[in-house]
């Protein structure tokens, strides 16, 4: 019996030997664990040139970039009272030291009212100064009595090359002040607007553009202001590597007229043109240009002795005269003679290369204006 007992005991203990044997390097696991330290840092060096250059540039340009925020009166099915609520958001920026900010026509187009904010969070109501619905570009301002932020550098966009770096900063989906990179992808685009209007010489990028950017400023490797982020393609709605920016040369030579007189002020010489019209008629003659349609009476074109299109009373078409040039640079169509004429201003004199009745000539035109009534 007692033999027995002690046999029993060192079975056992054999067992309790193999289990802890079979424990020991889950206990020396958890052991360790509780004295893991975090591994240290490798030293990283210096950034890159081109990582300084685009922080440098974001820290410069991004607190003249702003947030608006705009809303629209609803009324109360059971109360009957207007409450307001936002409308959407997107981008803008500082253009001068009086408090004007340029943003899209298309995002406070609809909107009863708009706020501003700034970089540090200070929020103003804005007031429109004036708009172009046909370069999409819009100007707003805010009293900003101290501390107001610099007016983002201007640059050019009439030297623009295909593949320099571009940066766009804004406000897409509502996450403020971000920052993409990009290249110029392609130069001399043209869109459709919301209005069905043309939108010419374009940028395009493939910096990432999405909702909220719009209205926000492109710039350049110098951190100067070469276009205004304003569209994209994309069959999703969202950034798909083609966006849009109406170019600083456009911008700045629309905005002053738009804080002088609150519209844009359009040259032009006064005649009326279809493409779709005129191409039969052109084709017949075999030529090119813009078919004068119509002269408006009293206008430049009347003055310079144009000659519209006639119709005799049997039906006979007569052409009228063919504008080929202005001043010796070609224009194709009516949307080609427009962009000619708008890097004219209001009283300037051209020269238009015009074909009539099969003969070439020069005429001489003083450029007229004409109020673009805001929508």
């Amino acid at each position: 019996m007692h033999g027995f007992s002690l046999s029993r005991g060192l079975f056992w203990a054999a067992i309790a030997f193999l289990l802890l044997l079979a424990a020991r390097p889950w206990v020396e696991r958890v052991w360790i664990s509780n004295q893991a330290e975090p591994r240290a840092v490798t030293a990283r060096g210096d950034l890159a040139a081109d990582e300084q250059a685009t922080i440098q540039i974001f820290e410069s340009v991004s607190p003249s970039v702003v947030f608006i925020t705009t809303t629209e009166a609803l009324a109360s099915p059971w109360s009957r009272n207007l409450t307001e609520v936002r409308r959407g958001t997107g981008s803008g920026f500082i253009w001068d030291d009086e408090g004007h900010v340029v943003t899209n026509w298309h995002v406070i187009s609809e909107a009863q009212s708009a706020r501003v904010r700034l970089a540090d969070q200070r929020s103003y109501p804005a007031e429109l100064i004036g708009a172009s619905p046909e370069h999409d570009l819009a100007v707003l301002r805010i009293g900003v009595a101290i501390a107001r932020p610099h007016p983002v550098p201007i640059g050019t966009s009439r030297d623009l090359k295909v593949g320099q770096k571009v940066l766009a900063i804004g406000n897409p989906f509502g996450f403020d002040y971000s920052l993409t990179t990009g290249v110029v992808s392609a130069l001399d685009r043209t869109i459709y607007g919301d209005n069905g209007q043309e939108i010419r010489r374009l940028i395009q990028t493939d910096a990432a553009i999405n909702p909220g950017n719009s209205g926000g400023p492109l710039i350049d490797s110098a951190g100067r202001l070469i276009g205004i982020n304003t569209a994209i393609f994309s069959p999703s709605g969202s950034f798909s590597g083609i966006g849009f920016a109406v170019p600083v040369d456009t911008i700045n030579r629309i905005v002053p007229e738009l804080i002088a007189h609150g519209r844009y002020v359009r040259p032009r010489i006064g005649i009326a043109g279809d493409n779709d019209v005129s191409r039969p008629i052109l084709e017949r003659l075999g030529v090119e240009g813009v078919l004068v349609l119509r002269v408006e009476p009293h206008s430049p074109a009347d003055r310079a002795g144009l000659v519209g299109t006639r119709i005799t009373a049997g039906g006979d078409i007569i052409p009228g005269d063919v504008i080929q040039s202005v001043d010796g640079k070609p224009v194709s169509d009516m949307g080609d003679l427009i962009d000619r004429l708008e890097g004219y201003g209001v009283g300037d004199e051209v020269t238009l290369g015009v074909l009539r009745n099969g003969a070439a000539s020069e005429i001489g035109v003083t450029l007229g204006g004409q109020f673009q009534q805001l929508d």
